[in-house]
């Protein structure tokens, strides 16, 4: 697999903002950024600001890229907070591929894959609203927080300059996928438990570990009045869904 992005037609851009979404268009149909869907992508035509949008023809979801010369961290700039807030609660976010590149080379270090159904509102954060003086004063723009996604929906696509094989990251893809049949809200509570399990750093763990956190689940779910029961009830799901595994007892083992 080549690692190095395209350059061909793009001499007359200096920067690699500039270029960014020139690439997004020619990645479209590059080995690069579908290595686990074999098929290639076209542009959508869509508003100026969402030129990092392509269509994949046997999909019934965008993919959306975000790319930068040095390493992503726990958040990603979007796009307007009322647009990805309403695609999420009409389960109509893109799939999401980050890329990280080295300037000096043009060569790809890091590529994540988000699956569309991997996003929640407690992924999204509200930006401050642009100043008065500013072209679009009052424009509310949002954060997607990397680190609320859970690692599992973080999916390996090149690490550290290594691109992993088509058949590991469909594999990934195809473990989460049973979460894309849930309901949008049902499937919130679902990927923040899983979030909470993931955080916890540990292959085994107990139903109080899980507790612990019930107060910051509680923050992201305020209409809930019984959380704890909602925790259990999540990690029958997380169970039946096959990503998790009960021992018995209140123990648990991730998949």
């Amino acid at each position: 697999m080549d690692l190095h992005l395209p350059t061909a037609g793009l001499d007359r851009y200096k920067s690699a903002s500039q270029r960014a979404p020139r690439w997004h268009r020619i990645l479209g149909g590059h080995e690069l950024l579908l290595p686990c869907l074999r098929i290639t992508a076209s542009p959508v035509r869509t508003a100026r600001h969402r030129r990092d949008r392509l269509r994949l023809p046997l999909l019934r979801f965008p993919v959306s890229t975000k790319s930068q010369s040095r390493p992503f961290g726990s958040k990603i700039v979007d796009a307007a907070y009322s647009e990805m807030k309403r695609a999420i609660l009409e389960d109509r976010t893109p799939n999401l591929f980050v890329l990280h590149y080295d300037l000096d080379t043009w060569a790809v270090r890091t590529v994540l894959l988000v699956p569309h159904f991997a996003f929640t509102l407690s992924t999204l954060e509200k930006r401050p609203p642009l100043a008065p003086t500013a072209r679009r004063a009052g424009w509310v723009g949002c954060n997607i927080l990397l680190d609320k996604i859970p690692v599992h929906a973080r999916i390996s696509v090149v690490n550290q300059g290594t691109p992993q094989t088509s058949q590991q990251v469909r594999a990934s893809y195809n473990r989460l996928r049973p979460l894309e049949k849930l309901q949008v809200e049902r499937r919130g509570w679902t990927l923040d438990v899983l979030q909470v399990v993931q955080s916890l750093g540990k292959l085994e763990f107990t139903l109080a570990d899980v507790y612990a956190h019930a107060g910051a689940l509680a923050k992201l779910h305020p209409n809930n009045a019984h959380v704890r029961d909602k925790i259990r009830q999540q990690l029958q799901v997380l169970r039946d869904l096959g990503l998790l595994e009960f021992l018995g007892g209140g123990d648990y083992r991730l998949r």
